[in-house]
């Protein structure tokens, strides 16, 4: 394991669940981190906790399914914290529900912050972790992208957010293939079922049928979420790992 002292992370969606643990985990392995998300009152409470703890942390209020907010909260984390060595792309909306009569509005939220805000993001990011990686610390720099067990299967009721998570799954391999030679690991996290706010943006029928689905299902934790991306940014400069799923127990598929 190597640690992240002096280095930088961002996480997006850091105002919650698996968000707000991946930043504290960070934080814990020495990282500075910038937290972005649009609710800025919680991003400012887990700032301070972090800071209570010894850490160093940045809030920054931002859509990034807007490519300006995107681009500026990567400019402003570098500005602020000297440099950028950690993205960890975790925003993301999972409105369920089957195509014939789908309010449309759900598909371009998913469209739009699944994929468009990821590709932002990274693609603002990509030149500040290519210069990490070219540079001490650490010599190697993470961009990790937060898909779903969804990204690797299909469901009734899920289309759209399938398609969404596939595309996440694809962009990362290619991307991780053009990123390797120059050291900047590009990792695909899938969780499973986890106890996180993603789906209270259901629509209550749909939310019904989740529920009766996973009822016998011990959910993941989002600190387990968490863990698993702390391990996969403190490998050291030759170990990458690039794919890692991670269920519940219980959870069949």
């Amino acid at each position: 394991m190597t640690r992240l002292d002096d280095t930088v992370s961002l996480v997006t969606g850091a105002s919650s669940g698996i968000g707000d643990a991946t930043v504290r985990a960070l934080a814990a392995q020495g990282s500075a981190v910038a937290l972005v998300a649009r609710r800025k009152d919680r991003l400012d409470a887990l700032a301070s906790a972090v800071e209570a703890e010894g850490g160093r942390a940045l809030a920054i209020e931002a859509d990034i399914s807007d490519q300006e907010q995107a681009v500026a909260a990567v400019k402003r984390t570098v500005e602020e914290l000297g440099r950028l060595d950690t993205v960890v792309n975790n925003a993301g909306v999972m409105l369920l529900g089957p195509v014939v009569d789908a309010p449309t509005e759900e598909w371009d939220r998913m469209v739009a912050l699944n994929l468009e805000g990821l590709l932002y993001v990274s693609h603002a990011a990509i030149p500040h972790l290519l210069d990490a990686a070219a540079s001490e610390p650490r010599r190697v720099a993470d961009l990790v992208n937060i898909s779903s067990v969804a990204g690797r299967t299909t469901r009734v009721g899920s289309a759209v957010y399938n398609m969404t998570k596939h595309g996440v799954g694809a962009f990362s391999d290619s991307l991780r293939q053009e990123l390797s030679g120059r050291h900047v690991r590009v990792s695909l996290v899938e969780p499973g079922a986890t106890s996180t706010e993603l789906a209270t943006h259901l629509r209550p029928e749909v939310l019904d049928q989740l529920r009766a689905r996973l009822a016998d299902v011990e959910r993941l934790e989002a600190a387990d979420i968490a863990d698993a991306i702390a391990y996969i940014v403190t490998r050291p400069r030759h170990v990458a790992v690039n794919e890692m799923l991670v269920r519940p127990t219980e959870q069949e598929n």
